[in-house]
């Protein structure tokens, strides 16, 4: 019979043990007991598939991943700590050492904030342009560019990409189109089926929906032929350093080298990792996906033609609304409905203060003033003081944000009292 201190820490558990759980169950484990040494010589060297340590991987994690790669269409997918961390990963993995990127204007303010500040110190110098301009794409585009970057929606506009128009440019190029579709989600658009190559999300917003778990994905849709120019893209064609002689596109092929080289040298030497607790409770979101985004795209749709007719408000920035600059292209890539993110502008001098606007704020009551989105929740922000505070006035202006922008995440409530909410806190100021 053991003693106690040995009985404490092992009975009742035996490793690989397999139950009948009906939901995906929280891996919640640091690492993994391997059946022989020469199984964890062959998961160390990446001969075998397997799971080593929960900073690379967890099978809570695999399922998260498996599941927004079916739900993105796309081949395989890669799951991290943020939606920030995602962008990170997916962009220094594709740019490489010395690559460029060619990004749009109309960028979250944190991701503005990875691109001109964290990226080019890595080197990796970052073009901003028009996201409506193909000419302006074109031109940027030079010998060391290796993607191309926008939003599906933009955040906190909501201006719509012509992915098709973009990810053709960028295949002309010989690059490929990575898009952030956090706004738009799978349940609205698959960028993939519009030439996107590359989708990521921040699973905190919609996929999780309930503002309780950060979490990041991407997707590799498995289009982009990296071996066609190999010079191009060494990280995938060229032997891995750290494993021998193993060139990762010969010994995963497209729709998985790139998987294997975020998750072996991104994920693994930057840590990112998603916890498996994290991973399960955005699988718990996901499955409620369609029916919130479905109730918040109704809601928001409400709201903005209500805002459209406020006398207080001067502009609504939602591309459901007919006269919107991006109408015909939501009607095109979002026939499902429109994503529940929109901004508005309050009527007042382009310039100045924001006391209108923090007036208007300090009166609502159903909307909360939180730095988040895809909630069920509603929530409000003011993107050039919160999200959006670091871009210089310029860069504020070529994204459509003033000082008079306020921007809205409708949730699940009952859209007759957002309205009114929104009513009471305009009639205030």
């Amino acid at each position: 019979m053991s003693g106690f201190a040995t009985t404490q820490v092992h009975t009742g558990f035996i490793a690989g043990t397999t139950w009948t759980s009906a939901v995906p169950p929280i891996h919640q484990t640091a690492a993994y007991e391997f059946s022989s040494l020469q199984e964890a010589a062959d998961l160390f060297a990446l001969r075998k598939a397997g799971i080593i340590y929960s900073r690379n991987a967890s099978p809570t994690q695999q399922v998260l991943e498996e599941r927004v790669a079916a739900l993105e269409g796309g081949v395989s997918a890669v799951a991290v700590a943020s939606g920030q961390a995602a962008v990170a990963v997916t962009l220094l993995a594709l740019a490489g050492r010395g690559g460029h990127i060619v990004a749009a204007d109309q960028l979250y303010g944190g991701t503005v904030d990875l691109l001109q500040d964290t990226l080019d110190d890595f080197g990796i110098p970052v073009t901003f342009v028009d996201q409506d301009d193909p000419d302006a794409w074109r031109a940027a585009i030079t010998p060391r560019t290796r993607v191309l970057f926008a939003e599906t929606v933009a955040n906190p506009i909501a201006q719509v990409l012509d992915i098709r128009l973009v990810a053709d440019i960028a295949h002309q190029a010989g690059v490929p189109l990575v898009v952030d579709s956090t706004v738009g989600t799978p349940a609205l658009i698959r960028p993939g089926e519009h030439g996107a190559d590359f989708v990521v999300h921040s699973a905190t917003k919609f996929l999780s929906g309930h503002g309780t778990s950060l979490g990041g994905v991407v997707v590799d849709q498995g289009t982009f032929d990296f071996g066609a120019e190999p010079a191009r893209w060494p990280q995938f064609t060229a032997p891995y350093r750290r494993f021998g002689d193993m060139v990762l596109w010969d010994r995963f092929g497209q729709g998985q080298a790139f998987a294997a080289l975020v998750k072996s040298k991104y994920v693994h030497d930057l840590g990112p990792s998603l916890s498996p607790f994290n991973a399960w409770q955005i699988l718990q979101g996901i499955e409620t996906l369609d029916l919130r985004v479905a109730r918040q795209s109704a809601s928001a749709l409400t709201i903005a033609e209500h805002l459209a007719q406020h006398p207080t408000v001067a502009r609504v920035h939602h591309p459901g609304l007919v006269g919107n600059p991006w109408h015909d292209l939501a009607r095109h890539y979002l026939p499902h409905g429109i994503p529940s993110v929109f901004s508005f502008d309050l009527i007042g001098p382009e310039s100045g203060t924001t006391d209108r606007v923090a007036r208007f704020i300090e009166e609502l009551k159903t909307f909360r003033l939180v730095a988040n989105l895809g909630d069920a929740r509603s929530l409000v922000a003011h993107p050039a003081s919160m999200t959006h505070s670091h871009l210089t006035p310029t860069q504020r202006t070529a994204a459509g944000i003033s000082l008079n922008t306020v921007r809205l995440s409708v949730g699940i409530e009952d859209p007759a009292d957002l309205v009114a909410d929104l009513d009471h806190a305009l009639t205030r100021i």
